[in-house]
């Protein structure tokens, strides 16, 4: 599982990076500052939780098991609930879309705490 996790460690921060860059450069004119903002957002958690995920690879060599697949896989649900709601509301204007990202959120507190967890029971 450890290169499960390592591959979607790549893969967010690799499309946090060129999502924020296309925010930057390509949307700037495009959206308004709030949407702007929101797009950003959504890339900014997207790269922090990459991050937990090159975390969650390391661990699973470690400290294999459930726990650690649990904490990857609601870091990488984070991702997608969160980050790619963001991105849909920024782009599409559909506010409905802002109903998706508490789930996200949750998901991420869900991964965090997973990690406590995980952190209380490594001996």
């Amino acid at each position: 599982m450890a290169r499960l996790w390592l591959l979607l460690a790549a893969l967010a921060g690799f499309t946090g990076v060129a999502l924020g860059a296309f925010a930057a450069h390509g949307l700037k004119g495009r959206l308004g500052a709030d949407y702007l903002a929101v797009f950003q957002t959504g890339s900014h958690y997207q790269l922090l939780h990459a991050l937990a995920l090159f975390g969650v690879a390391l661990l699973a060599l470690r400290a294999p098991g459930r726990l650690v697949n649990l904490t990857g896989g609601l870091f990488a649900l984070g991702i997608l609930l969160f980050s790619g709601s963001l991105y849909g509301l920024a782009l599409s204007g559909v506010g409905a879309l802002g109903l998706i990202t508490p789930f996200g959120g949750l998901a991420f507190l869900g991964g965090w705490l997973c990690l406590g967890l995980l952190a209380w029971r490594i001996t």
